[in-house]
C-alpha cells in the first residue's frame, strides 16, 4: 500500500507501533484456526462470502463517515482497482477456505509467508525501481526451496492424496493472489486507504457471491455459533485488522509493517497445535524456517535501515 500512504514524513516507530504489529501478527495468525472452525458449519465459498460481506459493511460505513472520497487526484484507474479487489479478497479467501478442507491451519499460515517472496519477481518486472538484486535473488531461491518443501514431493508424483495436494496448491495460489494484488496496488494512483479497502471488499463480494451460489447452492443455516464465527472472520481479522494495518503503514511505514510476515506462520502453527490438536510435521517447520530466512535475506537492506533508525 505504499502508493496510498503519506511518504512526506519519516516513519515514527513507537511502543504503540510494536503493540499494533504484535496484535496483527496474532490476529492474522489465528485467522486460519477460525476458518477451520467455520468449515464445520459452512461451505468454503460461502465462508469467503460471509467474511467479505461483514468486512465490506463495516469498512464502507467507516469510509462514508470519513467523507467517502476514493481517488485523491484526477487520475483514476478502475481496471487495476477491480483486479486488486478480486485478487486481494475474493480469490484468496475462496482458495484458503477451500484448501483448508484438506490441510491444517498451520500449513495455511506458513504458506502466507511466501507472499513476500512471490512479490520479488513480480515487482522486478512491474514496478519501476524494484530491481531483483543479487541478495534478493538469493533470498528468493532459499524461500522457493522452502515452498517446495511446504508443498511436498508428492505434489510432483502421479500418486498421493489428490485432495491434500490440491489443498496445498490452493494455499500457495492464495499467496500468489495476495502478492500480485500488492504489486498492482502499488501501481494505483493516489487513493484513500480506507476507501481502497472498502471498495476492494465490495468488488470481492460482487465476484464471490455468484460463484458461491452457482457452485455450492443455497447456504446452510450456520446457527448462532456459526454466525458468530463468520462475523468474527469478517469483522476482526479482515475489517478491523486492516484498519490497524493502515494505521501502522501511515505512521511506522510499510517496511516496519513487513515484520508481521515473521509472526503469522508462528502463530498459525502454535494455535493449530494447541487449540485444534493439529500434528506438527517436521517438514512444516523446515519449510517455515527456509521461507522466513528467504524473506529476511531479501529484505535485509530495508530491515537494517529500519532498525538503524532505532
Amino acid at each position: 500500500m505504499t502508493a496510498t500512504t503519506d511518504t512526506t514524513t519519516a516513519p515514527q516507530i513507537t511502543g504503540a507501533s510494536w503493540a499494533m504489529i504484535a496484535t496483527l501478527g496474532f490476529v492474522w495468525g489465528g485467522t486460519f484456526m477460525v476458518t477451520e472452525l467455520a468449515l464445520d458449519v459452512m461451505t468454503p465459498f460461502w465462508i469467503a462470502s460471509a467474511r467479505i460481506g461483514f468486512a465490506a459493511l463495516l469498512t464502507l460505513a467507516i469510509w462514508r463517515l470519513r467523507g467517502g472520497r476514493l481517488f485523491l487526484t484526477a487520475t483514476q484507474d478502475w481496471r487495476n482497482l477491480a483486479l486488486v479487489g478480486v485478487l486481494s479478497t475474493a480469490l484468496p479467501f475462496m482458495a484458503l477456505a477451500w484448501g483448508q478442507q484438506y490441510v491444517t491451519s498451520g500449513f495455511a499460515g506458513v504458506s502466507m509467508a511466501a507472499v513476500a517472496l512471490i512479490v520479488l519477481p513480480l515487482a522486478h518486472f512491474m514496478v519501476p525501481g524494484e530491481r531483483m538484486t543479487l541478495r534478493r535473488l538469493a533470498g528468493f531461491v532459499v524461500g522457493f526451496v522452502g515452498v517446495v518443501v511446504l508443498i511436498g514431493p508428492e505434489a510432483f508424483r502421479s500418486t498421493g492424496v489428490a485432495g491434500e495436494i490440491w489443498g496445498r496448491m490452493a494455499c500457495i495460489g492464495a499467496a500468489g493472489c495476495y502478492a500480485l494484488s500488492s504489486v498492482l496496488m502499488r501501481r494505483l494512483p493516489p487513493i484513500d486507504p480506507v476507501g481502497l479497502s472498502g471498495v476492494t471488499l465490495l468488488i470481492g463480494a460482487v465476484f464471490v457471491l455468484p460463484v458461491a451460489v452457482t457452485v455450492e447452492g443455497t447456504p446452510a443455516n450456520p446457527g448462532f455459533y456459526g454466525l458468530g464465527v463468520l462475523a468474527f472472520l469478517g469483522l476482526v481479522p479482515t475489517a478491523a485488522a486492516n484498519m490497524l494495518r493502515v494505521s501502522v503503514i501511515r505512521t511506522a511505514g510499510p517496511v516496519f509493517m513487513n515484520l508481521t510476515n515473521y509472526q503469522v506462520p508462528l502463530w498459525s502453527m502454535i494455535l493449530g497445535v494447541l487449540l485444534l490438536g493439529e500434528p506438527l510435521y517436521p517438514s512444516l517447520l523446515v519449510a517455515m524456517v527456509l521461507i522466513l530466512c528467504g524473506v529476511a535475506l531479501s529484505q535485509y537492506g530495508a530491515l537494517m535501515r529500519l532498525f538503524g533508525r532505532r
